[in-house]
């Protein structure tokens, strides 16, 4: 035993003579650091003297806290509203000022249609006013079933979800599918509530520029040579396309016969957010899907509000049923806010039967859509953003000044001057440091069937003095 414990010695003398000179330093190195750190105390005391009562007293005086928020001026105009006094239909009363008004969604003027108001009325009664339940405990009404079943017959989809606010719609069914790691390719000019779905997805979030379907090629390509050289995590990673059907923020349309092509291409899923296409476009208003004639089947999921042309509160998202059914799991607007209240599932399911009845009113408004697009051209100073049929057009500045406020505080003062000369218009609102792609300034106007010729010409002619008087 001795003797074999003796030729392993000899043997490791032998290994250490033999080894290269830079090992036995590094070797020698780190013995060195282990004896350091098994000796050396792991951090230092720092010298202090107490202070007494009195100096504790002084320093919590003294000091000030941070603001919880940033301060901000009382004549901020997010601060400052106008007010509305009645429902804000064809004619709206602002400040005390009856005015026409070019600035609510109603685009199909269902928000003071007799039948809806009635029917919303006959729930109430039956119903109460809310149902203090998600759809889970006790928040499932009848009437709920009934618009989601009426909602996926209009669409021609398999079925369809609602829930209780517009904007947690589309923002709680991206989070539904995508989760960490995957992949959405987004359009830079998707509006806020898509853009806070995404970031609580958690997904990685690759945008491309707007409604350039090269670009989003580029970057289909680029992912497409990634998964190559990760097939095994290509595998695990889901892809997305969201975009909207119709543009709020530039009031555009998305090319969607393009977008279907990129993704059978390239084996990608399109979520599709139709809140301003949805009523609006399309022989019969089922969206930018009826308006290019491309098969609903091949868009995944569609999501809408009915906050704008059904003139109600909530929205829904429809597609296949086991896609539907996953968010009735994973939805968190819809697992854990209280349902809609029923009176206003009652008026939209009212609005649809309208839709059904006559769909004349979608021709209508597209020519009220024209008609206002075409009386806006040429104005000084100010240009026209948005496609001819969008119901909700936006004026910006031809020429900014160069700063932001001040583009802001003129667009302010045309708004102004209509209002003064009964006519209601708004500014778009963005939150400025929150936005991703933050848009230029404008003041939106909106078009509604129930407009007449003579309140359009009243309105381009006020806003023509307006800019006039303003933008010398």
């Amino acid at each position: 035993m001795a003797s074999g414990q003796q030729w392993v010695l000899v043997e490791m003398v032998q290994a250490l003579y033999e080894a290269p000179a830079y090992h036995l330093v590094l070797e020698g190195i780190l013995i060195l650091w282990i004896i350091r750190l098994l000796f050396s105390k792991t951090y230092k005391l720092q010298e202090r003297s107490d202070l007494t009562e009195k100096e504790k007293e002084d320093l919590i005086e003294e000091w000030q806290p941070e603001p919880l928020v940033p301060l901000m001026s009382k004549d901020h105009p997010s601060l400052n509203y106008d007010i509305v006094t009645g429902p804000p239909s064809h004619k709206i009363i602002v400040n005390g000022k009856e005015c026409i008004n070019f600035a609510s969604f109603n685009f199909l003027g269902f928000l003071d249609n007799e039948r809806v108001k009635q029917k919303a009325l006959t729930s109430l009664r039956r119903y109460g006013v809310g149902t203090c339940g998600p759809r889970g405990f006790y928040g499932t009404f009848d009437v709920h079933l009934e618009l989601e079943d009426r909602l996926a017959k209009f669409m021609k989809t398999e079925e369809a979800i609602i829930y209780s606010y517009g904007f947690a719609t589309i923002a709680s069914a991206i989070p539904a599918y995508s989760k960490r790691g995957d992949i959405v390719f987004v359009d830079e000019a998707a509006c806020f509530s898509i853009q806070k779905g995404l970031q609580a997805s958690r997904s990685f979030i690759k945008y491309f520029k707007h409604n350039d379907m090269e670009d989003l090629e580029r970057l289909l390509k680029e992912q497409e040579i990634e998964d190559q050289r990760n097939p095994r995590k290509a595998r695990v990673t889901r892809r997305f396309i969201v975009v909207e059907g119709l543009y709020i923020n530039t009031a555009d349309v998305c090319p969607l016969p393009d977008l279907v092509k990129l993704k059978y291409k390239y084996k990608v899923r399109i979520f599709l957010e139709e809140s301003m296409s949805f009523g609006v476009l399309g022989e019969h208003g089922r969206g930018v899907t009826e308006h290019f004639g491309v098969n609903i089947d091949d868009i995944d999921l569609i999501s809408a509000n009915m906050e704008n042309a059904v003139a109600s509160i909530g929205g829904f998202c429809c597609g296949r049923s086991f896609v539907i059914d996953h968010q009735r799991l994973s939805g968190q607007g819809y697992c854990f806010s209280a349902s809609l209240p029923p009176m206003l599932a009652a008026a939209a399911i009212e609005a649809l039967n309208i839709m059904e009845e006559d769909p004349e009113i979608f021709t209508i408004l597209r020519e009220k859509c024209k008609h206002v697009h075409k009386a806006l051209q040429e104005i000084p100073g100010v240009k026209v953003v948005g496609e001819a049929y969008a119901p909700a057009l936006h004026l910006q500045l031809e020429r900014s000044s160069g700063s932001r406020d001040t583009d802001v505080r003129m667009l302010r003062s045309i708004v102004d001057y209509c209002l003064e000369r009964q006519i209601a218009l708004t500014l778009a609102r963005y939150l400025d440091k929150e936005e991703r792609f933050l848009p230029p300034p404008s003041i939106r106007v909106v078009v509604t069937i129930e407009q007449t010729e003579e309140d359009i010409e009243k309105a381009a002619s006020c806003i023509r003095e307006a800019a006039l008087a303003i933008l010398k």
